[in-house]
């Protein structure tokens, strides 16, 4: 018969049910649910032999074991599993070739974190090996097996050590060791971003009302319309309209159903027209009621300034230009100094650009006018002063003078870290460039700000430094980039980190050291700074 696909989302409701189920213990209810999926995955059906180890069913968890290896042939996790169990019922031979399989599909790695296909379990090589070895103590190999928990002992991993240690005193007293197992209530579980798409979502929203010609219209649906709220509103005023706005000359107390307090002085709106009694329907202040048409005359309505007046509430465009920066005036279109009765001596060109107005009329500023004051003047300091800006872990600036030495620049910089300026390392980036370089000369005197300051501007990269022991500095290199960690084993750093290379892992990850942790990353996103070898 012809079977029908699954949706994928049915696949996904079903596996992470039997998932629920695993957590809560209720291994019927989770194979219940696994065997409702007409085409398995290679991770149900590892869930599934995990389902029956937790109940005692060696046999059955053993065929789901089969069908798992038949799915992913390259799963070392299951070719582990599977030898186990095999230990577990006295098939040596088939176990060690399943150690030897899952050895191979380990490819030189001392570890493999399955956590990013959903599997909450690190498969160690070492652990490869234990089982290996209890392998051989079932064959009679004693000799073998001491080898291969020899060879285990220079893994590393965490656990490591003492199982290492008792199983080489059993295998002295030839006990047969236990085979290692993946834990009861590990399984293959889904998503969590395909999990949070199973539930219905509105993407379209609900309709908002922006604009209604019914007043206090506040219905969002795709209804008939039905009964607003209750109030009166002045339509906008316009050519046609302003006649019917009325002034009241004096106070009015309702006296009657239907009519309206209104106080003397009010501008109402005319409603409708007047009725026998000598009434008119107005309203005022929102509602709509009767008054007296004696008490009524034209009210002066203020015309708009345009003539395509916008309805009240939505507020007029600004009318003034924004304001521009001020022009530099040349010399030649300055206006002449004059002289006062006492004589001063012009000032040298040095030092002065820009005279003064004269005393008439009010002082004109320039945009250079500060960079143009004389000696004496009060703001010259700030005139020689730069705004440093330094990346930290937050980011903070301060203001020094130009000529302030690298050396009283750090202890400025550390004061506000809160931390020691021997622990701190500052780099900069030349213009253009993405590489961050250290501070030319830093510990030699008499190199300040200056060198290194562009259009009044410094911006700095500082790091804390922190002494490592007991390891080899192979040599140092300088992050390009943030990196964030994705795991426990990764390093962690930012843009312009100096970091401790202490080993190789491969062409393209690195082992390091920055600010207290050790951990591997991505060569790509660093640079070599210093290629000399650096011994602790």
């Amino acid at each position: 018969p012809l079977l029908l696909r699954m949706p994928y989302t049915e696949l996904l409701r079903l596996w992470n049910e039997s998932v629920q189920a695993v957590d809560a213990n209720d291994w019927e209810g989770a194979l219940a649910k696994l065997q409702q999926i007409p085409e398995p995955t290679s991770r149900t059906h590892f869930n599934a032999a995990s389902a029956h180890l937790a109940l005692g069913q060696l046999d059955m968890a053993l065929k789901c074991l089969d069908l798992t290896i038949a799915k992913d042939e390259r799963l070392a996790v299951a070719f582990f599993q599977r030898a186990a169990v095999m230990l577990q019922m006295d098939r040596s031979e088939e176990a060690l070739s399943d150690c030897i399989w899952a050895q191979e599909h380990m490819r030189g790695n001392a570890v493999i974190d399955y956590r990013q296909l959903g599997l909450r379990y690190k498969l160690y090589f070492w652990q490869i090996l234990y089982n290996t070895a209890a392998a051989y103590c079932r064959m009679g190999q004693w000799e073998s097996a001491m080898d291969k928990l020899v060879l285990a002992t220079q893994d590393r991993g965490p656990g490591r050590g003492g199982n290492i240690e008792l199983a080489l005193k059993s295998v002295e007293r030839k006990e047969v060791l236990d085979p290692l197992l993946v834990p009861v209530g590990s399984v293959f579980r889904p998503r969590k971003q395909d999990i949070e798409q199973l539930h219905q979502r509105d993407f379209l929203g609900k309709a908002k009302v922006i604009i209604s010609m019914i007043p206090n219209d506040d219905f969002g649906g795709f209804e008939p319309l039905r009964q607003q709220k209750p109030g009166f509103y002045e339509p906008k005023t316009d050519g046609v309209h302003e006649s019917r706005y009325m002034r009241v000359r004096a106070p009015y107390m309702a006296r009657g159903p239907g009519q309206l307090t209104v106080p003397g002085g009010a501008t109402v709106f005319l409603f409708g027209e007047e009725d026998r009694d000598g009434m008119i329907n107005v309203i005022h202040d929102g509602q709509r009621g009767l008054l007296p048409v004696s008490l009524l005359e034209p009210a002066k309505v203020k015309k708009s300034k345009k003539e395509n007046r916008v309805p009240t509430g939505i507020p007029l465009p600004p009318e003034h230009k924004p304001p521009s920066r001020p022009e530099t005036l040349s010399r030649s279109m300055v206006p002449p100094r004059e002289s006062p009765s006492t004589e001063i001596p012009p000032p040298s060109n040095n030092n002065a650009t820009h005279t003064q107005p004269p005393a008439s009329g009010p002082p004109r500023y320039t945009a250079n006018a500060a960079s143009n004051k004389q000696a004496g003047s009060p703001q010259r300091v700030e005139e020689r002063s730069v705004v440093v800006k330094v990346h930290y872990t937050y980011n903070l600036a301060l203001s020094i003078p130009l000529e302030t030495p690298y050396h009283e620049l750090k202890e400025r910089i550390a004061e506000k870290v809160g931390q020691s300026a021997s622990q701190l390392r500052l780099r900069y980036k030349q213009s253009g460039s993405r590489v961050l370089l250290p501070l030319p000369g830093e510990e030699e005197s008499g190199r300040t700000v200056q060198e290194v300051a562009e259009a009044g501007r410094v911006t700095l990269w500082c790091q804390r430094e922190d002494p490592l022991a007991n390891r080899t500095i192979l040599y140092q290199m300088v992050a390009l980039y943030d990196y964030v960690a994705e795991g426990p084993e990764d390093l962690e750093f930012s843009e312009g980190d100096t970091i401790d290379i202490l080993s190789e892992v491969n062409q393209e990850w690195l082992e390091g050291h920055c600010a207290g942790n050790i951990g591997i990353f991505p060569s790509s996103f660093v640079y070599k700074e210093n290629k000399s070898i650096i011994q602790d």
